[in-house]
């Protein structure tokens, strides 16, 4: 009985298919030759059309057909350059395969679009390839540094760490950089938070493109900001505005917690039980609340009204920053802010003005541009995931090739391409 059979072409320029069959395997072999005569001579540059034999058979991996691994076979021609001594061949390069490689383009491009969200040993096992090739795949394609001579105008950029290893003080620099148009761009991964580090790392980064940022977004860490002003002097400097919300929100739940230690004690437990649910109902903001956690903070606030107090100055604070201010109408805001918080007679808030104070023209250069670090938090959160789903990755070249894979591997690879 006969096989229904279909064809389909195989999307590789200048290549006739010479036979397929399959193996004991089940695995499509497609035999090959190339149609393109000449090479370049390796070592004049220049074209070369005098045939020299050819290489053994050579086999790659390509992409999958109808769930079956498919492979290419084909013999590489050589090629005679009569103008240099000693007339020395070359071997034809394709534009489909390079020669160091087990995979075509095309299958390498698989592999890596299948890697991007997922893991390494995953997609070993679902392609049935070694972990070795699948990692081989990574280091040929993927860079482990920017190519700055390729990179556009960067307008704003962010710093901001994170630690690899939890509770163990093994901290990374993420640096990130936001084009004009709004595009994000991993830029490096640095070792360490330390200002050498990063100075090090601004000063690789042509003129070109550090004359034009305009704003560099990051934590309160003074090491960033230091470097900031040595290497870029011409860009603005910005607090970011979450972690500068995060010192604030956490003096009022410090406030919160302490409240509620001291009811534990002196309530009955059936009205300490009735404030069940004042943690997260308290870490919301009000615009957010629902109507049962509306009803829980009451109850609590009735009992503690310097947590009231707390989260009342929070919220001014909160509606503060995301009104549509001048960095002069903000600064006003703020001082009086401060003032209500001096008046209030709570002294939870005591660090977070001494550190308004101390970082006030970084915290106010936000109201210029409305400049956070959202986008470097992006980049953290991915992080976060990457870690762990892969189990932690310790390899900072590593790293930042999975991270610029996850950024950017669905755009790159999306579509079966076969050039390199």
């Amino acid at each position: 009985m006969s096989k229904a059979q279909i064809t389909i072409p195989l999307d590789l320029p200048d290549v006739r298919v010479l036979q397929t069959s399959l193996n004991e395997r089940g695995e499509i072999i497609i035999t090959i030759e190339s149609t393109k005569v000449g090479t370049t001579c390796g070592k004049c540059r220049k074209w070369i059309t005098k045939a020299h034999g050819q290489e053994e058979w050579v086999m790659i991996r390509h992409l999958p057909a109808f769930g079956r691994p498919s492979y290419l076979r084909y013999r590489p021609r050589r090629y005679q350059c009569l103008d240099c001594e000693g007339h020395p061949t070359t071997t034809q390069r394709v534009e489909w395969h390079d020669a160091r490689s087990p995979h075509s383009f095309a299958y390498d491009n698989h592999i890596l679009l299948q890697v991007v969200h997922s893991t390494l040993e995953d997609v070993s096992l679902k392609e049935g390839l070694a972990y070795e090739k699948v990692a081989g795949v990574l280091e040929r394609r993927i860079e482990a540094r920017v190519d700055w001579t390729q990179m556009a105008d960067i307008e704003c950029l962010g710093l901001d760490e994170i630690a690899l290893r939890k509770g163990q003080g093994h901290y990374v620099t993420l640096v990130t950089g936001r084009f004009r148009g709004g595009e994000i761009v991993i830029l490096g991964v640095l070792p360490g938070h330390e200002k050498a580090v990063v100075v090090e790392f601004l000063r690789q980064i042509p003129q070109r493109i550090l004359q034009r940022v305009q704003a560099v977004c990051c934590d309160l860490w003074e090491a960033y900001t230091e470097a900031v002003r040595e290497e870029i002097p011409g860009a603005r400097i910005v607090a970011d505005r979450f972690h500068v919300a995060r010192h604030y929100r956490d003096a009022a739940d410090d406030l919160r917690k302490q409240e509620l230690h001291r009811l534990k004690k002196e309530l009955p437990q059936e009205t300490y039980q009735t404030f069940k649910g004042s943690m997260q109902a308290f870490r919301k903001n009000a615009k957010d609340l629902n109507q049962e956690e509306r009803k829980t903070l009451q109850r609590f606030f009735k009992h503690a009204p310097s947590a009231k107090q707390a989260y009342s100055l929070r919220e001014r604070l909160t509606t503060i920053f995301e009104m549509s201010l001048s960095k002069k109408q903000a600064e006003a805001k703020l001082r009086h802010w401060i003032q209500q918080v001096k008046d209030s007679g709570l002294q939870c808030f005591d660090r977070f003005l001494k550190l308004l104070e101390t970082w006030w023209e970084e915290i106010t250069n936000y109201f210029i541009q409305r400049e956070t670090s959202a986008f470097v938090e992006g980049f953290n959160n991915k992080v976060k995931v990457l870690k762990r789903r892969c189990y932690g990755i310790f390899n900072l070249k590593h790293l930042f090739q999975r991270i610029y894979l996850d950024l950017h591997g669905y755009r790159l690879f999306a579509a079966t391409t076969i050039s390199g």
